[in-house]
């Protein structure tokens, strides 16, 4: 069974800093590492991603404060948030393909960034 769990998440004061590890098990062939976040009553949006070349990509809302990282003999990503804001604060699931065509997702780990 594939599972993706993640942990990290909790709760900081704004302009605090968490990190987010996504750690994947059962996953064969584990590629493409994403990080989504959503808010109550809001479509999940993407957050970070790492591609097959390694590079990162990142939403306009994030870019320069958070970082994207893998471990790939881990099946692990992390994600590294600096400069937490207000608006920081939701579920962040991760997501990662296994079995180079089938994708799985988390069960999500809260985030509160406190003004």
């Amino acid at each position: 069974e594939v599972q993706l769990v993640e942990s990290g998440g909790g709760s900081v004061q704004a302009g605090g800093s968490l990190r987010l590890s996504c750690r994947a098990s059962g996953c064969v062939n584990w590629r493409n590492p994403r990080w989504y976040r959503q808010a109550p009553g809001k479509e999940r949006e993407f957050v970070s991603a790492i591609d097959s070349d390694g590079s990162t990509n990142y939403a306009e809302s994030v870019k320069g404060r958070f970082t994207m990282s893998q471990d790939e003999a881990k099946a692990t990503s992390y994600l590294q948030m600096n400069s937490l804001k207000p608006e920081d604060t939701v579920m962040y699931y991760c997501k990662a393909r296994c079995f180079t065509i089938s994708n799985y997702w988390g069960r999500g780990t809260r985030v509160t960034v406190s003004s």
